[in-house]
């Protein structure tokens, strides 16, 4: 069943997003702010079920690249993924047809929606990540054999630069490079794929999850302990499935740098409510392992997340602060990053992490 999406929706799937995102994906607000505008004056969209795409399709995605925290800095004018479509179009000489996002995850959820709304191009119910990812290898297009370009890459000013490349490692280098080169992030069209890749590629039905989402945690907004039992049951019936609390406590450390066209650091976090030992978050614009002392009780690819404790409200890893109170939960990845050949790209040693991956179902 195909759901569409009001400027009225906007609010609740940002917040949802943000959840999936694992501190990662790019604050939201500006991109909500957009998008809310562009669904006024255009009129809302429908998504498109990935089951239902036709047999001569082309299928885009469309986001944003960058380090997190420049988007709280470098503000969007709103033209920027409207560009890169019609760049994109233009150079392959043949109409897009559909545009997918490349993670349901904070600005990169939206965004999208503002080109299909102002394009008129239908939005796949989907993604290439379920989540958020720091690195265009980790894609489930590029794990599923799809081929980064033809690509462009638009800046803030509307500059362009175009992409032949096949290797997704090494276009994950150059966009990479580029996107610090451009002021910390760029807007991209990549990864076209026929009817058949979208099909095998695209992890379906997960915007509209992250919609249900956002508005099971407005419905039940509050002390984080409240949200508890409506998430792990939203949770366990899909294709996620597990949905474990691993924390309650205050932020004690953050310590947080743009390095390479990434936010990293850590942040730490002392119990309130028992004498657990602290919880170490280790964060590469994402939150991608969770410790306490030395053992490990989440790491990438299961989804690591952490709320506001009073408001229950999804926190990015660029607005973790000093002092904040916060509750962390831990959520298993879908069925997508538990192949072998996924894990190979987004297991805890493809981060730097000297350790095995562990579903979260087994720690």
């Amino acid at each position: 069943m195909s759901v569409t999406i009001t400027h009225e929706d906007i609010e609740e799937l940002c917040m949802g997003s943000v959840f999936l995102a694992t501190g990662g994906g790019g604050d939201p607000y500006i991109g909500q702010l957009l998008v809310t505008e562009a669904l006024k004056k255009h009129g809302p969209v429908t998504l498109f079920p990935l089951e239902d795409l036709p047999d001569e399709s082309l299928v885009v995605a469309v986001g944003e690249v960058g380090a997190p925290s420049i988007s709280l800095e470098h503000l969007p004018i709103g033209n920027e993924c409207l560009e890169v479509v019609d760049r994109l179009q233009e150079w392959m000489g043949r109409p897009i047809t559909h545009l997918v996002s490349f993670e349901v995850g904070g600005a990169n959820s939206v965004i999208p929606l503002l080109a299909a709304a102002a394009k008129g191009i239908p939005l796949i119910d989907g993604d290439g990540m379920a989540r958020a990812l720091p690195e265009a290898q980790m894609m489930t297009f590029a794990i599923e054999g799809v081929k980064p370009s033809p690509a462009v890459a638009v800046d803030y000013s509307g500059g362009a630069v175009y992409f032949d490349v096949r290797d997704a490692e090494l276009y994950e280098r150059q966009i990479r490079n580029l996107s610090m080169a451009m002021g910390g992030m760029v807007f991209t069209a990549e990864h076209p794929m026929n009817s058949e890749e979208a099909r095998r590629a695209i992890i379906p039905g997960t915007i509209s999850f992250a919609l249900e989402l956002g508005r099971t945690l407005k419905r039940h907004s509050g002390n984080a302990g409240q949200i508890e039992a409506p998430l792990r049951e939203l949770f366990e019936a899909s294709d996620y499935g597990q949905f474990k609390h691993l924390y309650t406590g205050k932020v004690v450390d953050i310590n947080r740098k743009t390095v390479g066209g990434f936010d990293v650091g850590e942040a730490i976090l002392e119990s309130t409510i028992d004498d657990s030992p602290p919880l170490r978050l280790a964060i590469k614009n994402e939150f991608l392992l969770a410790e306490m002392g030395e053992r490990v009780v989440a790491s990438v690819p299961d989804l690591i997340t952490m709320v506001d404790h009073e408001t229950s409200a999804p926190i990015n890893a660029e607005r973790v602060h000093y002092g904040q109170r916060v509750s962390v939960f831990g959520i298993g990845c879908p069925p997508h990053y538990r192949s072998e050949k996924a894990l190979k790209v987004v297991e805890p040693r493809a981060f730097g992490f000297d350790i095995d991956y562990v579903p979260i179902e087994d720690l």
